[in-house]
C-alpha cells in the first residue's frame, strides 16, 4: 500500500493519501487545508484520487474538500450523522477565529460497516462516534486511520457539542482495541502509534 502523511492547516491535521500500487487509485483522508499541496503530492506519487473520506465533519478536517473534489472528480464520503457538522463548518471555524471554505456536498453517506474498494485494497469503515456523532475510522492492510477518536496516549475531545465520552470509550474498545496489536494507528493529529502500545500505555484504558 502506498501511504503518505501530510500535516496541514493551523491545527496540523494529518491528511493521509493511501493508494493501490497496482491501479494507482487513491483515497484522500481528511483534506483539512492546503489543497494545492495535497494535489501536488498526489501528482508526485502518480496517483489518481478516487475517494475523499472525512473521518468526521469538524472544520479542521474538511477545509480542502471543495478544492480537492472539484479538481479530481473524486467521490466525497462522510458518515450521515456528521452531515450537519460538515454543512456548518464555516460557522464553527469562525468561533475559533478561523476561516474555512465550505465543502461540496458528499456523494455518499456512510453508516459504518461498509467495505470500500480502492483498486486491490479494501477499506473497512469502523464506526467510532463520541468525538463527533458520526466519527469513523478506516482499517486497511494492517493500518487504521482513527481521525480524532484515538491518539498516541490519548483520545479525542469530548467537550464539544454532540460529543460523548462514554460513547467514544466504548467505540474505541469495541472497534479499535479489538484489532491485532501490531495494527499501526494513524491519528488525525500527532504521531503514529499501535493498537498494542495503546492497550498497554494509554491512560484512558
Amino acid at each position: 500500500m502506498i501511504l503518505q502523511r501530510i500535516p496541514v492547516g493551523p491545527l496540523q491535521v494529518n491528511c493521509f493519501l493511501i493508494g493501490c500500487p497496482q491501479t494507482r487509485e487513491a483515497a484522500i483522508i481528511d483534506p483539512g487545508d492546503e489543497g494545492e499541496r495535497i494535489l501536488d503530492v498526489l501528482r508526485r506519487l502518480e496517483l489518481t484520487a478516487k475517494l475523499v473520506i472525512n473521518t468526521h465533519g469538524h472544520f479542521d478536517h474538511i477545509g480542502a474538500n471543495r478544492l480537492v473534489v472539484e479538481r479530481t472528480g473524486a467521490e466525497l464520503l462522510i458518515h450521515r450523522a456528521d452531515l450537519p457538522l460538515l454543512e456548518n463548518a464555516a460557522r464553527h471555524a469562525a468561533m475559533y477565529g478561523l476561516q474555512v471554505t465550505a465543502s461540496v456536498p458528499p456523494t455518499q453517506l456512510l453508516d459504518g460497516g461498509e467495505a470500500l474498494e480502492l483498486g486491490t485494497l479494501n477499506l473497512r469503515v469502523l464506526p467510532t462516534p463520541g468525538h463527533s456523532p458520526g466519527g469513523i475510522s478506516l482499517c486497511v492492510d494492517g493500518h487504521v486511520f482513527t481521525g480524532d477518536a484515538l491518539f498516541a496516549g490519548s483520545i479525542g475531545r469530548t467537550d464539544l457539542p454532540g460529543s460523548d465520552t462514554e460513547q467514544l470509550l466504548a467505540a474505541i474498545r469495541e472497534q479499535l482495541l479489538s484489532l491485532p496489536d501490531e495494527t499501526i494507528v494513524h491519528p488525525g493529529h500527532g504521531p503514529d502509534t499501535s493498537i498494542g502500545r495503546e492497550k498497554l500505555s494509554n491512560p484512558f484504558f
